[in-house]
């Protein structure tokens, strides 16, 4: 019995040491792992709405081997310049104004056989610039939108030609509306007009005018006003007679100084010299 009693008695601490014992197996707290970060998922951009809201002017435009299409780039001042509206696109700063339908599916972008104007032009080169942009545009094409401040749309056919276009905001994108659409008859002359900024102006002298919807005058103009702005777009002339559709615009925020509405042309609708 006196021998049991001593072998509990060395037992003991060592018992006692086992049951202390940290376990082998604790992850120390400074060394775990933290926690996933919450994922947070990005709205997809709709590349394709965004075409509407600029004037898509071409920039760049190179083969599949990689080469220039120095053809597309006749008229280094005016560019190629697409612009898509209620299904459709019309293709500018050519020898003729094309235009036809198009359609979007998921990345591809598919025009349908493009219409065109029947002008000739004495420039060789700007002739056949018609033809030259009008087959890159047959088809579907794989295309993309890259956003930002002067959006790039990129256009590659199936022939692998990619054509790179920098988007400039159309005037409805700028000011936040359809607008209004007027016709104005403006006078062959400017004439002098006050204003309290700027000395010996003159200004163009201006009517609305209306139309019916077979294309016919009603009504009875009123007197010619002068117009203390420029309207966007239109060169006018001395001693040529314009009629010109225009977009009226509402300014959010007028400057002091500035109108608090602004024109914007459409297309010159009849064109006369006066002597």
């Amino acid at each position: 019995e006196t021998d049991m009693k001593r072998y509990l008695l060395l037992m003991l601490p060592l018992a006692l040491a086992a049951c202390t014992k940290p376990a082998q197996d604790a992850t120390p707290a400074a060394t775990a792992e933290p926690a996933a970060a919450a994922v947070v998922e990005t709205p997809a951009v709709d590349a394709g709405a965004s075409l509407p809201g600029y004037h898509w002017q071409l920039t760049d435009a190179k083969g599949a081997d990689g080469k220039r299409i120095d053809a597309l780039f006749v008229r280094a001042d005016s560019p190629v310049q697409l612009a898509f509206a209620d299904g459709r696109v019309s293709v500018s700063n050519t020898c003729n104004r094309m235009s036809g339908g198009y359609a979007l599916e998921a990345d591809k972008l598919t025009f349908t056989p493009m219409a065109s104007t029947m002008m000739a032009c004495p420039d060789p080169a700007l002739m056949a610039l018609d033809q030259d942009i009008g087959k890159r545009l047959e088809g579907a094409s794989t295309f993309a939108v890259q956003p930002g401040p002067a959006p790039v749309l990129t256009l590659t056919s199936a022939t692998g030609d990619v054509l790179t276009f920098t988007g400039e905001p159309t005037a409805e994108t700028r000011f936040g509306s359809a607008g209004e659409r007027v016709f104005l008859e403006i006078a062959p002359q400017p004439e002098a007009c006050n204003h309290p900024l700027i000395k010996d102006m003159k200004c163009l002298q201006v009517r609305e005018i209306k139309f019916d919807d077979n294309g016919i005058r009603t009504g009875t103009p009123g007197e010619f006003q002068p117009l203390y702005q420029d309207i966007e777009g239109f060169a006018h002339e001395a001693g040529v007679r314009n009629v010109v559709r225009v977009n009226r615009f509402t300014i959010a925020n007028p400057p002091a100084d500035g109108s608090s509405v602004a024109y914007v042309l459409d297309m010159v609708v009849e064109s006369e010299t006066v002597k």
